[in-house]
């Protein structure tokens, strides 16, 4: 796939976001082209991991279960908290690449093709005065060894060559911002003004390897992801767009369900935008909008199996009851 098709596809599942969309379609495109020309002409290949930056409920985790269902390739995601609170770093690694094989039924030279994300690796710096587990930094040394490429043999015997897998990695990196304001100081360019305000802008929007490494991250590890991207917190349009949208948008489901027992559902516009500020408040992005609405259609669904007079349901405000419908589009209790 090229990367304009990778991103109109990932342009299906996952709203907004287009500079991050377009940053990880090219990587990936990269990456696997090197692949085939490595194979083909034997020539040594650099790997480019990525980096994706941003506030949690932003789609980063959408994004790439979406990337490798576009590729069909294998894809499994690991926390790296979780890492963090083990003794036994390399057995945790271990089972991620078990988990790869897993998907593949076995299939090894598929496996090593694969994408890992790991996510949370931004609180690997603040784990480090645990006295069981290993710090963040050596789990950050622990991950270093299989994100630049090499053999490893698992538990069961078997090799897995990690040189060809895509490693993402993702975290919030809350306070990442206010290192970038110390160390971006750029603030005058020599072209057209037009032109100067918009360089200046992708300048100081840039995430530096020096900027991770003061936040924690260790110059090896923070150089093992060339490529970042940055997620733009949600706002209240694009949150709106979130439930409503997508291929997957939990309204299209929610009509889905109850279509299967022939009720049709009607949400009114301002119920989705009573919605969207809710989540904003509760600063967790999609995962909020989710609950929200589902928290909503409880006393629908409640209702609605055991009384088969109900044809339809709207719903026209968040804070008042949701209205049962016959067939003839009267109003029935429910």
């Amino acid at each position: 796939m090229t990367p304009s098709a990778i991103v109109q596809y990932l342009d299906q599942y996952v709203v907004g976001q287009d500079e991050a969309k377009k940053i990880v379609a090219v990587a990936v495109y990269t990456h696997y082209r090197k692949i085939a020309k490595a194979l083909n002409d034997r020539l040594e290949m650099v790997k480019s991991n990525v980096l994706l930056v941003g506030s949690t409920g932003t789609g980063k985790t959408l994004m790439c279960e979406t990337l490798a269902r576009a590729l069909k390739v294998p894809f499994v995601t690991a926390d790296a908290t979780s890492l963090a609170q083990t003794e036994f770093v390399s057995e945790e690694i271990d089972a991620i690449l078990h988990r790869l094989l897993e998907r593949t039924g076995g299939d090894v030279a598929r496996a090593q093709h694969g994408i890992v994300f790991i996510d949370e690796v931004d609180k690997l710096r603040g784990l480090s005065g645990q006295a069981r587990g290993a710090s963040g930094e050596r789990v950050q040394h622990a991950l270093l060894k299989i994100m630049e490429g090499a053999p490893v043999r698992l538990k069961d015997g078997q090799v897995i060559d990690t040189a060809n897998i895509l490693f993402i990695c993702g975290g919030a990196f809350v306070g990442l911002r206010n290192i970038m304001a110390k160390t971006h100081t750029f603030g005058f360019i020599a072209t057209t003004g037009a032109d100067d305000q918009r360089i200046l802008e992708r300048l100081n929007a840039r995430i530096k390897p020096t900027d991770l490494n003061e936040f924690g991250l260790i110059p090896e590890f923070s150089g093992r992801l060339p490529i970042v991207a940055s997620f733009q917190d949600l706002t209240r349009d694009m949150l709106v767009r979130i439930m409503t949208e997508p291929r997957q948008a939990i309204y299209r489901q929610f009509r889905e369900i109850l279509a299967s027992d022939g009720v049709a559902l009607e949400v009114a516009p301002p119920v989705f935008e009573q919605i969207a500020d809710l989540a904003i408040e509760y600063k967790a992005g999609a995962r909020s909008v989710r609950g929200i609405f589902e928290e909503m259609m409880t006393p629908v669904l409640y209702a609605v199996p055991d009384n088969s007079a109900i044809k339809g349901v709207k719903i026209g405000s968040l804070f008042e009851p949701a209205r049962f419908l016959d067939a003839q589009g009267g109003a029935i209790r429910a």
